[in-house]
C-alpha cells in the first residue's frame, strides 16, 4: 500500500497487475530463473511497444501523463477487462483536488415504506457496504444485515458470515474488488480510510486481495447461502440505486426449493416495521453516521 499512500496509484496498479500475468499468458517462454511473479518490467514495455525506461518512470510515478495510446497498449498486455481498463484510464486522468465533503448517507422515507411492503429480504447499503436500513426478512436471512453492520467487515471477520456463504473465497474477492471500484479517486473519504485501515490491520485475506488491485462491479448476480434454520438457499441479487444509496433485494426462482424455504423463513419471522438506520453499537465505526428511526404514527 506504500505507493497508494504516496499518491502513486497508477504505478501501484501497473505493478500489481503485471505480477498477475504469467509469461505463458503473454506468449513468452517461462524461463528458468525468474525472481518476480508475473511479468518483468522490461517484458511489459516490450509487449506494449514502449521503452523500458519510460515504463519504469510510469511505475515509479515519475511520469503521470501517459497518452491514451500507451494506456491502451498496457491494458492489452496486462489482459485487463473493460472495467479494469476504464479504471486504468481513470487513474491516469486523475488530478489533485481539494477534499470533498460528502453529505451523510440518508435513506429516503419512501424507501422505508417500500422495505415494509416487500416480502423478500431487502436492505439499503451505503457506498462502503454499511447497512443503513433493512426489513425483517433481511435480518432473518442474516443478522449481519441489521442496520449498523458493515457487510464487508462481517464477511471478513465474522465466522458465522463466513459459514453462511457457500463460496466465501469468491465472495470476499468480489466485495474487495467492488470496494476499490467504488472508492475510485475518493481516497481521502474518511469512511473509506477508516474501513480500509481497520480491515488491513485485522484481516490477512483483505491485505492479500487489496494488494491485487482487482476492480469489478457487484450488481446483479446469483449466490448460494447456508441458512442455519431452513438450509441451503439459491438467491438472485439485484442492486437498485435510490438517490445516493443502494436498495439490495434477494429473491429465489418462483416455485423452486429455495422459494419454498424462503416462504418458511417468512412464516417463522415476525413482521414489523423495517429497521432503519438504528444507532450502531457503542464505539463501533460509523456509529455517528446513523440517524434514529422515523417516529411511528
Amino acid at each position: 500500500m506504500k505507493d497508494e499512500e504516496s499518491g502513486n496509484r497508477l504505478g501501484a496498479y501497473l505493478r500489481a497487475r503485471r505480477e498477475l500475468v504469467s509469461p505463458a499468458q503473454a506468449g513468452l517462454p517461462p524461463g528458468g530463473n525468474r525472481r518476480v511473479p508475473g511479468l518483468r518490467r522490461e517484458e511489459v514495455a516490450l509487449l506494449a511497444g514502449i521503452s523500458p525506461d519510460y515504463y519504469l518512470r510510469l511505475e515509479r510515478g515519475r511520469d503521470k501523463n501517459p497518452s491514451p495510446q500507451v494506456l491502451e497498449s498496457l491494458a492489452r498486455v496486462l489482459r485487463l477487462d473493460d472495467i479494469e481498463r476504464t479504471y486504468l484510464l481513470g487513474l491516469a486522468a486523475a488530478r489533485p483536488r481539494a477534499p470533498r465533503r460528502r453529505r451523510p448517507e440518508h435513506v429516503p422515507a419512501r424507501v422505508h415504506e417500500l422495505l415494509a411492503h416487500l416480502q423478500i429480504p431487502a436492505f439499503v447499503e451505503g457506498r462502503a457496504f454499511d447497512v443503513l436500513a433493512a426489513n425483517s426478512m433481511a435480518v432473518a436471512l442474516s443478522p449481519r444485515l441489521a442496520p449498523g453492520q458493515n457487510r464487508l467487515r462481517s464477511l471478513l471477520l465474522d465466522p458465522e458470515e463466513q459459514a453462511f456463504h457457500q463460496d466465501w473465497t469468491k465472495a470476499t474477492a468480489d466485495f474487495v474488488a467492488a470496494l476499490r471500484t467504488t472508492i475510485g479517486d475518493d481516497t481521502d473519504d474518511p469512511r473509506f480510510v477508516e474501513l480500509v485501515g481497520e480491515l488491513a490491520l485485522s484481516s490477512q485475506r483483505f491485505r492479500t486481495l487489496w494488494a491485487r488491485h482487482d476492480v469489478r462491479s457487484l450488481d446483479g448476480g446469483t449466490t448460494t447461502v447456508h441458512h442455519p434454520v431452513v438450509g441451503e438457499l439459491r438467491l438472485h441479487r439485484d442492486k437498485l440505486p435510490v438517490e445516493d444509496v443502494i436498495l439490495v433485494v434477494y429473491y429465489p426462482d418462483r416455485n423452486s426449493d429455495s422459494d419454498e424455504k424462503l416462504r418458511l423463513l417468512a412464516a417463522l419471522t415476525p413482521t414489523d416495521a423495517p429497521r432503519g438506520q438504528e444507532p450502531a453499537p457503542e464505539g463501533s465505526p460509523g456509529a455517528e453516521r446513523r440517524v434514529p428511526p422515523r417516529p411511528e404514527g
